[in-house]
Formats: C-alpha cells, sequence, structure tokens
C-alpha cells in the first residue's frame, strides 16, 4: 500500500514487483503533471489532469483512470516489471477495461490506453483508424489528451487526407521519395529512410512534405534534426526561401521557422531546426557551447560517462510529431540515439549513405533508394574519373639514417629548430605529415597535379593560350598539413596568395566567407580543407578533388566526393570563375594521391573504367563482342558525358538511330547488364521458378539469362550509322591540343577577293550534295519523280540540317545563301539581264537550307527564298484553278487556303494530322476544312503538297 500526503507524493512503499511498477508509473504521472488520487479520495476538479487508483468498472478495478477536466478519458494497466517482454499479451486486458463502463458513469469508451511495468510503457490511441500500440518514453500530459478530445481527428486520421502531390518544381526522383514517405505514414510506420544521393535535393524533399504535413495533417510541431552548425545554418536558409506551389507566400511567412542556438525552446514555433547535440543538452538541462556543435556527432567528447536522458516538463515527450533527421547515418547511435527515443513521433531519416545500422534503425522501411548512379543517368549529378598518383615514398615509405641532422618542428607553433637523429628512423607512407613531414612529397603530387591539368580539361586555354585551372579541392590530414600545401601549391602554379586559401575552422578568416569567395568568384582557385566542407555544402563549379588524406568511413568519403558531383551549367561555371569554360560541366575529377580510391568500398565508382581508350574504339569493341564490366560501364559513362553536351536535335537524331530510346534509357540498359541488385533478381528468380533441380543447373539458368541480359543492353550498338554519328557528334564538341606536330607559316597576306571565299564555299556545298545524294532522304526527294515531293517532311529537312552541321560545321545556310547572291551578282556583272529581284533572305534556317538546296540542283536557275518560291506557286495554282472551271473559292475557303500555304512554307508538308495544331485547331481543325470543301479535302491537300514544293 502507498500513502500519499497532501502533495500527493509517496510516503512509503511496499517492496513486492506489481508495487515496484506503480512507484515508477506513479512518478512519471506526477513528472508529467498528472495529479495521483485514491478512489477514496477523489477531486476531479483539483487540476486538469487525475489519475485515480482502482477505480471500479463493471469489468473489474482498472489500475489508473485518467480524467481530464472531470472527463474520463484514458486507463492505465500496470504490470510488474518482468512482464515488459511481453507486454502485447496484455493490450487485450487494458482494452477490455477502457471498452468497460465506469461505477457512476455512463461513459463511452476510452480511447487512451497505457500499458506499462514503469519501465517500458506502450501506448494505443483507440480513435487512430488502425489502433497500433506504440512504445513510449512517458506518459502525455492532459493537456495533450485534451487538445487530442478537442481535435476529434487523430494526427494518423488526418494524415489519411493528404492530397495528391502537385509535380511543378520537383524532380522525379523527389516524387517518388514524397510519395512513398506519404504512403509510409498513411500505414502508419513509425520511420521512415529516404535515401537520395548527394546533390539530389534532399533538403528541398523534406521542406516540401514538411509543409504538406503541417498545410493537410494539420501537425503542430516538426523537429529537423542536423548534426552540425553548418549543416543547421544551411536548413533555415532553404526553409526561408522556399516557396510553396500553391502558395505566393514564403515558408516562414506560413509557419514559424526557430533554429535553436541556446537552452531555450520557444513553443509558438511549428519547424524547429536543432543540432542532436544541442537537443540532447536541453533535455538533459544543461547549456552547450556553440563550438561543440561545429563537430559531427561521432568526434563529440565527453569528458566523463553521460548520463541517460530523464522526462523534461518543459519539452515533453509529445512536443513534436515529426522528426527529420538530417544526415542520420551518423548522428542516430550511442548517445545521441536518446534523444530519437525520447520523442513520441514519426521519424524520417534522410541520407546519401546509409550503412546497415541505417536500414536497421528506420526497420528496412527505405521510401527512397536514389543512388549516386540512378542520380547520373537522371542528369541531376555528374560522373567522375580517378587519376592516380602515387609517389616512391607514400607507397614504400623511407628512412633515416642515425647521426643524420635534420629539421624539426613543433606541431602547434610550426617553430623549427635543428636535431641530429639519434636513432635511426624507418617510416611508411601513413607517417607521413604526421609524425613526419616530406615537403618533396607534397611538392611532388602538386606537381604532376599541375602539369596533368591540361590534360584533364584540354578545352580550358584562353585566348592567349594560358591555361586556366580549374576549381580545386584538396583534402588535408590536418591544419598543420594544409599550411605546407598551400604554400607549396601557390609556389608551384606561381600564383599569389589569393589562388590558394584555407578553408577550416581554425582560419583566422571568417570561413564561410572564404568559402563564398570560392563558390562565387574566380578566387581562389584552389581551396585546402581538412574537413569542414566535406557535408552538406553546395560547390557547383567545382571540378576537381585532391584527396592527399585517406578516410576510414566509407559514409565519410562519399560525402566528401559529394562536394564534385554537382552539376553545373556552362553560364553558372563562367558566371563563378571559369570564363574559359566552353560547355556544362559534365564530370568531375578525383585525384588520388593516397590511395583511397582503392581503400574504399564506395557506394559510388567511377563509370569511366577505361581511360585511356577513344570513342570510337570503346564503340568498336562493343561491336566486335567484348561485353566485359570495364567497357560497358565506360561506353555508359562516355555517354552520361555526352548527352550534357548535346542539344535537343541531336538527342532526337541519336534516338532515331537507337530504336527510339534516348541516351539515358540506353546507359541505364548498360550500367543494369552488370547491376548487383539486378543480377540478384535474376538469381531469385530462377531459383522460385526452378525449385528443385541441381546447383549447376541452376547457375547455368542464371547465366543464361545474365547473358541475355548483357545481349540486350549492347542491342542498339550493332547500328554502325548509331556508332559513326556518337563519334561524329562527340567530334564536335571535343578539342584536341596537338602538342606533337611543329606549325609554321606557309602564307600570309590579304584576302584577295570575297568572291574566292563564295566559290569555295558553294563548291564544297555542291560537293557534299553529290556525296550524300544516295544517303539523305530529303535529296533523294529532290531528285526523284514530282510526286515523291508530297512525302518532303519537316523531319526530313531538319534531319538533312542537322547532317551539314555536323559534317560541315563551316557551311551554314545563311553563308551558303550569301555565297550564291555574290556569284549570281558577280555572273550577272555588266550583262542585261531579265530575272526577278532576289527575295530576301528568309529568317528560318530550315527554309534557307531548302532554298540553297533547290539552288544547288539546279531546280531554280536563280537564288529564291523557299517561302516566296512557295507563294508564287500558290498564287499560280490558285489561278489556275479557278480559271475556266466551276470553282470559285469562298473568302473563307481562301483563307483557309492560305494558312496551308503559310504551313507548308515553313514545315515543308502537311498532313491530316496537322489540322490537330495552330493555327488550323483555332478555326476549328480537319472538321472545318471537311465542312469547307467536302469530299475533295483530300485532293486539295494532296495537290498543295505537290504543287507548292514544285
Amino acid at each position: 500500500m502507498v500513502m500519499f500526503g497532501k502533495t500527493n507524493q509517496p510516503l512509503m512503499t511496499n517492496q513486492n514487483p506489481e508495487q515496484i511498477a506503480r512507484d515508477a508509473i506513479d512518478k512519471q504521472l506526477l513528472a508529467c503533471g498528472w495529479i495521483i488520487q485514491n478512489k477514496t479520495q477523489i477531486n476531479l476538479a483539483a487540476g486538469t489532469g487525475v489519475a485515480v487508483r482502482e477505480y471500479q468498472t463493471n469489468a473489474g478495478p482498472a489500475d489508473y483512470v485518467l480524467f481530464v477536466q472531470q472527463q474520463p478519458v484514458g486507463i492505465i494497466e500496470a504490470k510488474r516489471p518482468e512482464m515488459g517482454q511481453t507486454l502485447s499479451v496484455v493490450e487485450e486486458q487494458g482494452e477490455e477495461y477502457a471498452k468497460a463502463k465506469l461505477k457512476f458513469l455512463n461513459n463511452d469508451p476510452l480511447p487512451y490506453v497505457y500499458v506499462s511495468t514503469g519501465a517500458i510503457t506502450k501506448f494505443t490511441n483507440y480513435n487512430d483508424p488502425k489502433p497500433r500500440s506504440r512504445e513510449v518514453f512517458s506518459f502525455h500530459r492532459p493537456e495533450t489528451l485534451l487538445r487530442w478530445v478537442k481535435e476529434g481527428k487523430t494526427l494518423r486520421g488526418r494524415l489519411l487526407d493528404l492530397p495528391e502531390l502537385p509535380l511543378a518544381n520537383l524532380r522525379d526522383c523527389q516524387i517518388d521519395a514524397i510519395n512513398n514517405l506519404e504512403k509510409s505514414f498513411k500505414n502508419f510506420k513509425p520511420k521512415a529512410l529516404v535515401q537520395m544521393a548527394t546533390g539530389s535535393g534532399k533538403t528541398f524533399t523534406a521542406i516540401t512534405f514538411i509543409y504538406r504535413l503541417l498545410k493537410f495533417a494539420k501537425a503542430k510541431r516538426v523537429l529537423f534534426l542536423v548534426d552540425t552548425k553548418n549543416l543547421g545554418e544551411q536548413a533555415e536558409q532553404e526553409f526561408m526561401v522556399y516557396q510553396p506551389t500553391d502558395s505566393n507566400s514564403l515558408f516562414p511567412q506560413l509557419h514559424n521557422v526557430t533554429r535553436l542556438r541556446s537552452s531555450f525552446i520557444p513553443d509558438d514555433s511549428e519547424v524547429y531546426i536543432s543540432t542532436i547535440q544541442r537537443m540532447y543538452s536541453i533535455l538533459k538541462g544543461t547549456e552547450l557551447e556553440e563550438s561543440a556543435e561545429e563537430l559531427n556527432p561521432y568526434e563529440f567528447v565527453q569528458t566523463k560517462e553521460p548520463m541517460p536522458v530523464v522526462y523534461n516538463e518543459r519539452v515533453p515527450v509529445e512536443f513534436f510529431d515529426f522528426i527529420v533527421i538530417d544526415e542520420c547515418h551518423r548522428s542516430i547511435y550511442n548517445l545521441w540515439r536518446q534523444v530519437l527515443d525520447y520523442f513520441d513521433a514519426f521519424q524520417v531519416g534522410l541520407t546519401a549513405t546509409p550503412d546497415n545500422r541505417t536500414f536497421s534503425y528506420f526497420n528496412g522501411n527505405v521510401v527512397s533508394d536514389y543512388g549516386y548512379e540512378k542520380a547520373v543517368i537522371d542528369g541531376v549529378l555528374v560522373p567522375y574519373n580517378v587519376f592516380t598518383i602515387e609517389t616512391k615514398i607514400t607507397k614504400e615509405g623511407a628512412a633515416i639514417a642515425l647521426g643524420e641532422k635534420v629539421d624539426k618542428r613543433e606541431r602547434l607553433t610550426r617553430r623549427k629548430f635543428w636535431e641530429t637523429v639519434d636513432e635511426d628512423i624507418a617510416y611508411s607512407g601513413k607517417q607521413l605529415d604526421k609524425d613526419i613531414v616530406n615537403p618533396s612529397t607534397i611538392r611532388s603530387i602538386i606537381r604532376a597535379t599541375r602539369d596533368n591539368l591540361p590534360v584533364m580539361f584540354p578545352d580550358r586555354f584562353d585566348k592567349d593560350g594560358h591555361f586556366e585551372v580549374p576549381k580545386m579541392l584538396i583534402f588535408a590530414k590536418s591544419d598543420s598539413h594544409a599550411e605546407d600545401i598551400i604554400e607549396i601549391v601557390r609556389e608551384e602554379f606561381g600564383e599569389a596568395n589569393k589562388f590558394c586559401r584555407k578553408i577550416t575552422y581554425q582560419s583566422k578568416e571568417d570561413p564561410k566567407s572564404i568559402l563564398s569567395e570560392f563558390r562565387n568568384s574566380y578566387y581562389p582557385r584552389i581551396a585546402v580543407t581538412v574537413d569542414m566542407i566535406a557535408t552538406g555544402t553546395d560547390i557547383r563549379p567545382l571540378e576537381v578533388l585532391l584527396f592527399m588524406r585517406d578516410v576510414k568511413s566509407k559514409s565519410y568519403y562519399e560525402q566528401m566526393k559529394g562536394r564534385g558531383t554537382r552539376t553545373c551549367t556552362l553560364d553558372e561555371l563562367r558566371k563563378t570563375g571559369t570564363p574559359t569554360a566552353k560547355y556544362n560541366k559534365d564530370h568531375f575529377v578525383i585525384i588520388d594521391a593516397i590511395g583511397v580510391e582503392s581503400s574504399q568500398k564506395t557506394d559510388s565508382r567511377p563509370l569511366e573504367k577505361q581511360p585511356g581508350m577513344s570513342l570510337k574504339d570503346v564503340l568498336q569493341t562493343v561491336a566486335m563482342g567484348n561485353r566485359s564490366e570495364e567497357i560497358l560501364t565506360t561506353l555508359a559513362n562516355r555517354l552520361i558525358r555526352l548527352d550534357r553536351q548535346i542539344n535537343p536535335k541531336e538527342r532526337e537524331k541519336f534516338s532515331a538511330l537507337a530504336n527510339g530510346l534516348e541516351v539515358k534509357q540506353v546507359v541505364q540498359k548498360l550500367l543494369n547488364a552488370y547491376d548487383p541488385d539486378t543480377i540478384e533478381q535474376i538469381r531469385t528468380s530462377v531459383y522460385e521458378q526452378h525449385k528443385g533441380e541441381a546447383p549447376t543447373v541452376l547457375e547455368a539458368k542464371i547465366e543464361e539469362q545474365h547473358r541475355a541480359l548483357i545481349d540486350k543492353a549492347i542491342t542498339e550498338f550493332h547500328n554502325p550509322e548509331l556508332r559513326n554519328y556518337i563519334v561524329d557528334v562527340r567530334k564536335k564538341y571535343d578539342q584536341i591540343i596537338d602538342t606533337l606536330n611543329i606549325d609554321e607559316v606557309h602564307k600570309i597576306g590579304w584576302v584577295a577577293d570575297v568572291n574566292e571565299q563564295a566559290q569555295s564555299s558553294v563548291a564544297a556545298f555542291e560537293q557534299w550534295v553529290q556525296e550524300n545524294k544516295d544517303e539523305a532522304l530529303a535529296l533523294q526527294i529532290f531528285y526523284g519523280e514530282p510526286y515523291r515531293r508530297r512525302e518532303l517532311t519537316y523531319k526530313m529537312i531538319r534531319d538533312l540540317y542537322d547532317k551539314l552541321i555536323l559534317e560541315q560545321p563551316t557551311l551554314q545556310p545563311a553563308k551558303l545563301w550569301d555565297a550564291y547572291a555574290t556569284m549570281e551578282d558577280e555572273q550577272d556583272k555588266g550583262k542585261f539581264v531579265q530575272r526577278m529581284p532576289r527575295s530576301e533572305k528568309p529568317k528560318q534556317d530550315l527554309v534557307l537550307l531548302v532554298s540553297v538546296l533547290r539552288k544547288a540542283l539546279r531546280i531554280d536557275e536563280y537564288l529564291n527564298g523557299y517561302d516566296k518560291t512557295v507563294d508564287r506557286n500558290f498564287q499560280d495554282w490558285a489561278f489556275k484553278k479557278q480559271a475556266g472551271a466551276n470553282i470559285k473559292f469562298t473568302e473563307e475557303q481562301m483563307q483557309w487556303l492560305r494558312m496551308i500555304k503559310d504551313y507548308i512554307a515553313n514545315s515543308f508538308h502537311l498532313d491530316t494530322e496537322d489540322f490537330e495544331l495552330n493555327p488550323f485547331n483555332a478555326h476549328g481543325g480537319l472538321g472545318k476544312f471537311y465542312q469547307l470543301f467536302g469530299n475533295q479535302y483530300i485532293e486539295i491537300i494532296d495537290e498543295l503538297n505537290e504543287v507548292l514544293a514544285a
């Protein structure tokens, strides 16, 4: 029996197991704001929440009945501690009491049921659509249960009301992540993991679903948990500028956002941004210096064994409805897991690099599996190549003999002094820059980098022939190592201080300011860091990562690589400090000077396995039967880079030659050929379909299906036209810098005559026409019988134009028009020539091409714009059609015929399907045309297609 005084605190307890549980429950209830009363001393007006012990029901006495504002709302079923592992067995008992009638009351079933041992408490809300128990750290406060009662529909019920996701401004990967996450919410799964590659927009995705939870599910508060102050600041900035698609206001104007900077936590915000370290200190009721938030959680050092988190009445367990954990792969374990276990909230993890612990923590509920390769295929990120620099000492180490005089340096002050070595010293490459500093090793690596950058980026020379160093980030082992690197970089590149800067927390200057300059300004070209910008920092123009330190953590290494994966348009590259750039950023380079790539089994891998092989040879190797993973992934990488450079017309041409597939689809097939998950699916399928067969038979079938997958992957590359097209179009975007052949001036002087240039251009064009006479369909039409001209289509002319520009980029149609005009004028000079004035040069390139083709093929004696030719042919046709016949076109019919004439002048051919397009659809489409011309409408279309092109 427990006796209470006036404060309702227990005075004495019996030490049987049931009483131990009730003592613990009493303590928790009191901490949560409940008043505990015996059934013989009930005063329901004593406070908002009253817990009455042993209250009688028609099912027997309930251990505790919870009253809020004098109304019964819940039950606590107390069990002895040893039943902690079997609480689910007694859940029905708690439900039975909740459904029972309370003595003296005609109550409805009570919705809130707790089953507790005092150490473990499980809670079920029977107002939920599918009531399911969940473990809670402690009981909910009376005010919370009162709010829930007034709300009516529960949070889980409101989650079912989430409307369809608007797709505007979202990538496909973000759409999939949000839709799958909301499906998880609607299934009431407590934890979900969003895996999205670095740079694919995890934070934007999170803000989008947070906005929807606040607006449509009426979530009260959301905690956005980070593990460093830097990430918290960046998240805050993204919330500040986020604008929902269904509102003209920014996020903070709709929902209060607070980033926690002290132990004070206001209760009037809806989104809270905090480091997990600060939230831990808040729950503990201790102060935290901001410097402690600058370290990753696994670097956080405790001076003594930390005490466990206990209930904090300022931040009750139900304070947040949802917790979003950024970079969750490293901040949810050991000490820090207490923060997440404390709150009764849905948890959503965000990471690019989950490991097995992460999958396990989130119960294997991966709602988004968007890894690096998928992001590269989709064009969200860029691929990378690896360039290795290995020195003799980094590989083999070195030795210093007894008695040698050497420089020594104090680690912190860097003060140098001479000293004689008093023993033989042998050191390995791993000791470099820690115990041993060898400047020649650093210098060798920096020199090799400097000398090979022009090979990696051959297009980065300015008009004066000076090479522009791409933006490069060097990862150093320590601040001291970084200082050595900076000094040698500036010396070897022959540049000033501003060329190479350090960005670490130890910098005297504001590291954020230097980082902003590195991201947005021309200088610095090279930044050196230890680890500050390994995570969450977007540096789009960054194109080179030089690793001069090893990394033990696979996840951390992936985050470091993530600094280079961001896409960057040509305009962005030029504006952010690389004016010599000629193309979009299509890849980045990892320079591995420490063996980090070979020492890591990474989630993202370089696709380029044959960097020394030309694209033409790669294609030919595939065509000749090489199906190796190295060749197929190399080809995939080259195509990914090509896709970032070519224009929409060139993509259409590729698709036409690749059985209708886009570049990304072809790449996907190539990568799937050796994708471990795909192969595992084959293996699983074979085992299921052929149960009981011998292992050798099963392996043979798996191998057979894998070969079929590989054969399917390279189907398109049997087509020599596609292979040749890929090589040709690549040449358009690649420059070769010849440093082997020395050129000399052979001829110098003024251009003698413009006519010579014109004749040269015309001769080259007409030679090209003759060479392509049997290949280009559009040219065959010109050479064929007149009825074939009906088949002249916009696509044919466009394909011909693309072929001309690809093979003869100097022969632009506008230039050819000028060349023919110059030759005609020279030919007619001094002669009396009666001919119509030359029409104005057409503005559209395809119309120009048809005009010069007609001149080259002698269809037109004199140069005329094809659109003007169509005009004259139309006038002749309309006159002849109405002359001497019983046909007289009405003004409305003539209006339609003129629309057809203008359409053919620009699109070269008209089909009945084209009546669904402008301008016809605005005037009634094919139905209206039929109404005006009756059964002759097809005849009219055929005639105009033929005569206008004559």
